[in-house]
């Protein structure tokens, strides 16, 4: 009797035992998986924050309509938005922005002291850094929709416009940047005129 009590506790103590290995090789093995997908996760975090950036930006225009027709000078106005910044190379990005800009040209005419075309304008820009991450040479096209204008009745403008732009960017830090560009349009801003725009653009920003 005393022998078969023995076996017994024997018994016990190795299911026990095996219980306790079984539950420690599976909770190793989901402690695997669980680390897999955490360092999963945080590489490809890592690789999108490295490779795609998101900031805002805002400036000044100093904008002005060439071409026959109009005979104006610089307007001063703003432009502010978003901008995204996509690592394609070590020293090559590509830059989508989407801006609202507000720009046209002082005039002197009667009744009309200035031409203000508002457009939403989405640049997409080839970026590429001269200096390592700091200094950079941005080119590229501009689409800009019409969002409203003030002189509809004397000089209606176009409601699509398409431009180049080129220009320079510095990152003053990992966060603040700062970028002088110059627009030309390529296809007539106006319905009655054959104009073109033109813009000076200052801006800084900050990318999170």
């Amino acid at each position: 009797m005393v022998f078969r009590e023995n076996i017994l506790k024997v018994l016990y103590k190795i299911r026990i035992f095996y219980v306790y290995i079984c539950v420690t090789i599976n909770y190793e093995k989901n402690m695997k998986k669980i680390l897999f997908v955490m360092l999963l996760c945080f590489g490809m975090n890592t690789v999108n924050a490295q490779m795609l950036k998101f900031g805002l930006k805002a400036g000044a225009n100093f904008s002005n309509l060439e071409g026959d027709g109009v005979d104006g000078s610089t307007y001063t106005s703003f432009h502010f938005g978003a901008v995204a910044e996509i690592s394609l190379l070590e020293n090559l990005s590509l830059q989508p922005e989407l801006l609202y800009s507000s720009q046209g040209t002082k005039v002197d005419e009667a009744g009309i002291k200035e031409i203000n075309f508002n457009y939403v304008t989405v640049p997409v820009l080839a970026k590429f850094y001269l200096t390592s991450k700091k200094l950079s040479l941005e080119a590229g096209p501009q689409f800009s929709f019409l969002v409203d204008q003030n002189v509809e009745d004397q000089f209606e403008a176009e409601s699509f416009d398409f431009a180049g732009a080129v220009g320079l960017g510095y990152n003053i830090t990992d966060n603040f940047f700062a970028q002088a560009r110059y627009v030309m349009g390529l296809t007539e801003a106006n319905k009655d005129a054959e104009v073109t725009n033109r813009v000076i653009q200052l801006s800084v920003g900050y990318r999170f």
